[in-house]
C-alpha cells in the first residue's frame, strides 16, 4: 500500500510568539517522518515560520496543496500558538480538497504562563479553529486529548488512527469492483443496490461466468501464464492431496480472473462460487480468491459484493488482508463466544496453516471430483475488527457495523477455515445485526480498527454507522 501523504498547516497569530510556530513545525513534521507518513508544508522561505496567518498566506498554503491534490490523503492543523482560525479555514477551502482534517493543538506549559513571549493559548484557539472549520462545511477529526504534544505516545497514536481515517477515504474515491456472475438464486441475502454505491463514488463492473469458464477451457496446459500461476498455488498453499487436472483448472481460472481485473483496474471482486463453476468447469474458486486477498485483492464469494466492499475497508484502514466469514455457530453454552467459518477462500496470511481440499458439504452433492479448490485452515488468535457495509434500499442508504473482539484457541474441531471468536455483548450485536436486517457474512481482519473504521465511515463518508461496544 501507498504511504499516507499529509498536508500540514502550522497557524499562527500576528501578536504570539513567532518562535513557537517555527519550533511546532519543524516538530511535527519530524514526528509525522517518524510515523512514516509523507508531509507537504509551507516552508519557512514561503511564510514566516512556514506557518500563515492572514489570507495572503492562506492562497500560498491551498496553492502548495492544489499543486500535490493527486498526493494528498488528509490535512493536519496544528496550532503552535492561538492561530488565526479564518486563515486555516479559508486555505482548507482555496485548496479545493475533500480529505480528512485533522485539529491539532501544542500544551502550554504552567511555569511559563506569566511570560508572553512563551504563551501559546492553543488550548482556546482550538475552539475557534473547529468553529470556523464547522462554519465552512468541513468534518475534522479531534486528538484524544484537546491539548498534546506531538511526541507523545497519545498524539502518535492519534496520528496513526488518523492515517487510518484517510487510507479508508482515499481508497473508497472512485473503488472499482468486480462481480463474476449471477447471486446464487438462494442467496437473496447479498442482494445490493450498485445505485446506492455509485452515489457514494463506487462502481460495479459485471462479467458473466460464462465468460470466464469459456476462456479458461481456451487455456492450454503449456501455456507460459497457466504454469506460472501453477507454481504460484502450489507454494502459496498445500496441495499434495489435490489431482493436477483439478490443479491446472485452478490455474487457468486464476490467470482468467486475474487479467480481467487488471484490464479493468478492478480493486475487489465477488465470485459466484457455487454450484455452476463446480458443475461446468469443475473446481471451487477459493484457492484463486484467498490468493487475492492475500494480495491485498479482496475477493468474495456468492457475488456478496457489499462483503468485498467491507473486506476492502477494513484493509485500507489496516494494510493487512480481510476475510469474509459466516457468524456461523454458538460455541457451546458461552453467550460471548461463536464460531465464524467459511469452505474456505481466507487468505492464507491470516491462518496458522492452509490446505487445498474440497468443500464437504458442496461435494455431498456436487461430487468432490469437481469441487476441489477450497482453503482449509484455522485463523490465527489475537484479536481482530468485524465490519460489514449493507444497502438499505428502502431509506436509500448505506448503513454498517463495526466493531473488535478476539479470536481465541478454544478447542474446535471442524473442516474448511474456523475460528472461535469472544466479543463483549455479542448477543446485543447479534440483536443488532438481525434487527437491522444485515447479512450472514462480516468481514475480519486482525488488527485494530474498529474506531478509525467507524468515524472514517459516519463522518466522512455519510453512512449510518453502529459501533459496538464504543465507549
Amino acid at each position: 500500500m501507498q504511504k499516507t501523504t499529509l498536508g500540514v498547516i502550522v497557524g499562527n497569530r500576528e501578536f504570539f510568539p513567532d518562535w513557537l510556530c517555527d519550533q511546532g513545525r519543524k516538530q511535527m513534521l519530524q514526528v509525522l517522518k517518524e510515523e512514516g507518513f509523507e508531509a507537504i508544508c509551507l516552508t519557512p522561505d514561503a511564510t514566516k515560520g512556514g506557518a500563515i496567518e492572514n489570507y495572503t498566506e492562506a492562497k500560498k498554503c491551498a496553492e502548495l496543496f492544489r499543486r500535490h491534490a493527486d498526493q494528498l490523503d488528509g490535512i493536519v492543523v496544528t496550532l503552535p500558538n492561538f492561530g488565526d482560525e479564518t486563515s486555516i479555514a479559508n486555505a482548507i477551502r482555496l485548496s479545493g480538497l475533500q480529505v480528512p482534517i485533522l485539529v491539532h493543538a501544542f500544551p502550554d506549559n504552567l511555569d511559563k504562563m506569566m511570560d508572553a513571549s512563551d504563551r501559546r493559548d492553543s488550548f482556546c484557539g482550538k475552539m475557534s479553529v473547529c468553529n470556523n472549520l464547522r462554519q465552512y462545511g468541513y468534518a475534522y477529526t479531534l486528538t484524544s486529548l484537546h491539548t498534546v504534544n506531538p511526541e507523545s505516545p497519545s498524539f502518535r497514536a492519534d496520528l496513526r488512527r488518523f492515517g487510518a481515517i484517510c487510507r479508508v477515504v482515499r481508497g473508497l474515491k472512485g473503488l472499482r469492483l468486480g462481480a463474476i456472475g449471477a447471486r446464487p438464486g438462494a442467496f437473496n441475502t447479498v442482494r445490493f443496490s450498485e445505485k446506492l454505491l455509485e452515489s457514494s463514488g463506487i462502481s460495479v463492473l459485471t462479467l458473466d461466468l460464462s465468460e470466464i469458464i469459456g476462456r479458461a477451457k481456451q487455456l492450454t496446459d503449456g501455456d507460459p501464464k497457466v504454469t506460472a500461476k501453477l507454481d504460484a498455488v502450489r507454494s502459496y498453499l498445500g496441495t499434495s492431496r489435490v489431482p493436477t487436472d483439478a490443479l491446472l483448472r485452478v490455474a487457468k481460472f486464476g490467470v482468467v480472473v486475474e487479467d480481467w481485473m487488471k484490464t479493468n483496474e478492478l480493486q475487489a471482486a465477488a465470485v459466484q462460487c457455487w454450484n455452476a463453476i463446480q458443475e461446468f468447469y469443475g473446481i471451487s474458486p477459493c484457492t484463486i480468491m484467498s490468493m487475492l486477498s492475500n494480495q491485498l485483492i479482496p475477493a468474495a464469494c456468492e457475488v456478496d459484493i457489499t462483503g468485498a466492499l467491507s473486506m476492502f475497508i477494513l484493509q485500507q484502514a489496516s494494510g493487512q488482508p480481510s476475510a469474509l466469514v459466516d457468524w456461523n455457530n454458538n460455541y457451546g453454552d458461552n453467550e460471548d463466544k461463536a464460531i465464524i467459518f467459511h469452505c474456505c477462500n481466507f487468505p492464507r496470511d491470516i491462518l496458522t496453516s492452509a490446505e487445498m481440499e474440497y468443500p464437504p458439504i458442496l461435494a455431498s452433492t456436487l461430487g468432490q471430483a469437481n469441487s476441489y479448490g477450497s482453503v482449509s485452515g484455522r485463523i490465527k488468535s489475537g484479536a481482530f475488527t468485524f465490519g460489514r457495509i449493507s444497502t438499505d434500499d428502502e431509506y436509500g442508504t448505506i448503513k454498517a457495523y463495526v466493531g473488535e473482539g478476539r479470536l481465541t484457541d478454544d478447542p474446535l474441531l471442524t473442516f474448511g477455515g474456523h475460528g472461535v471468536i469472544e466479543i463483549k455483548r455479542l448477543q446485543k450485536l447479534l440483536h443488532y445485526i438481525c434487527e437491522n436486517g444485515f447479512e450472514h457474512h462480516v468481514a475480519v481482519n486482525l488488527s485494530t480498527q474498529a474506531d478509525a473504521v467507524a468515524e472514517a465511515l459516519d463522518k466522512y463518508m455519510g453512512w449510518e454507522v453502529y459501533h459496538h461496544n464504543a465507549d
